[in-house]
């Protein structure tokens, strides 16, 4: 088995978590092929050593978005030779099964989250009924997968019979650079609804530092007529998409990070996001919400000031603690450059092999 497709709904250029899977199996031996949408305002593919496909739709959002991109996925997967194709998410898995199952292919999913359990599902019960329904259907039928924490791993055995391996996504090790900090808060990753960003705005104006958010989502709009709402726009700067390489050095510009979630979502609560460890690897300490994945991981290496609820005056007083108290901030920030050399791609990576090599 050399031959493996994956398959995203995201412009793949901003996909860090895709990129290192897709670039350590191609290092190891396999021929990837990662497949993703292309949006009006896409830049062209960052050059990788993988291959590339980007996917156009109608649609930009929305039912027929999903409809329209499952569709021209299916008919693609058709006419491409794989040995495998691994289905991200939820959104992707219709199409890799039918397809896998015409061409007797090996079919694997991986599992990001818990994506009919998302706060933008659940809110609309009928939109969570179809993803339900996906999801009774479909993850049965691939026995074979990964996903991120104990928590979904157990989720997903308790309600499909399915025993998936924990393949953390954590980001690749660099080293860090003598750089001056530039005395901001750094927000990066999706700007969807369930961030907190209805109390992170209106706890900006209490907090002695700029905020810089870095990315895009379903809620960006929101996000920016939040901060038109509380006059914000000289304290809060909205960079959008961001490609790794930049993103990185943003990051380790920055002297504290977020992590927040609202606690209105299995999903969110049970989340442990990109960002979370992007921080430590930077160096920086964080502010993060105290949920139990990132207890769990904060109670053995203390890098995260966490904080019991996301409201407005408990993440203004949490920011402005961490940027006054500097017995504080250097103990986090020195637990994070320990926990770097501990929980990176380098060790976590051996799994991802392993998991491939025995399918074969």
């Amino acid at each position: 088995m050399k031959r493996i497709i994956f398959t995203v709904t995201n412009d793949l250029n901003y996909d860090q978590r895709m990129h290192r899977i897709a670039g350590t199996l191609s290092s190891n031996g396999y021929q990837v092929l990662l497949v993703g949408r292309v949006r009006k305002d896409s830049k062209k593919l960052s050059a990788q050593s993988f291959k590339q496909q980007r996917l156009s739709c109608f649609w930009e959002k929305g039912p027929l978005f999903y409809i329209e991109y499952n569709i021209r996925l299916f008919f693609f997967l058709l006419w491409h030779k794989a040995d495998c194709i691994c289905a991200i998410d939820l959104d992707t898995i219709l199409p890799c099964y039918f397809s896998s199952v015409l061409k007797r292919q090996i079919r694997v999913y991986d599992a990001h989250e818990l994506f009919s359990e998302q706060f933008e599902i659940i809110r609309r019960p009928q939109i969570q009924k179809i993803w339900l329904w996906i999801e009774q259907f479909a993850v049965k039928r691939f026995r074979k997968g990964y996903t991120v924490n104990q928590f979904i791993a157990n989720w997903l055995q308790e309600r499909h019979d399915v025993q998936y391996d924990i393949i953390r996504n954590l980001p690749t090790e660099y080293p860090l650079q003598t750089i001056e900090k530039d005395n901001y808060i750094l927000y990066q990753g999706a700007v969807n609804e369930g961030r907190c960003f209805d109390t992170l705005i209106p706890a900006m104006i209490e907090v002695n530092a700029k905020l810089v958010i870095c990315g895009k989502g379903n809620y960006y709009e929101q996000t920016k007529a939040l901060i038109k709402q509380y006059q914000l726009e000289d304290k809060i700067e909205l960079r959008g998409y961001m490609k790794p390489d930049a993103l990185r050095d943003i990051t380790m510009k920055a002297t504290i990070g977020l992590t927040l979630f609202d606690e209105k979502g299995l999903n969110q609560y049970q989340s442990l996001s990109n960002r979370f460890f992007d921080y430590m690897m930077a160096g920086i300490p964080q502010l993060c919400v105290d949920y139990p994945e990132y207890r769990d991981i904060n109670n053995e290496f203390g890098f995260a000031h966490l904080i019991k609820t996301a409201d407005s005056h408990t993440i203004a007083r949490e920011l402005n603690k961490l940027l006054a108290d500097t017995v504080l901030y250097k103990g986090l920030q020195q637990n994070a450059l320990k926990a770097r050399s501990v929980l990176n791609w380098e060790h976590e990576s051996l799994k991802l092999i392993r998991f491939y090599e025995e399918l074969a």
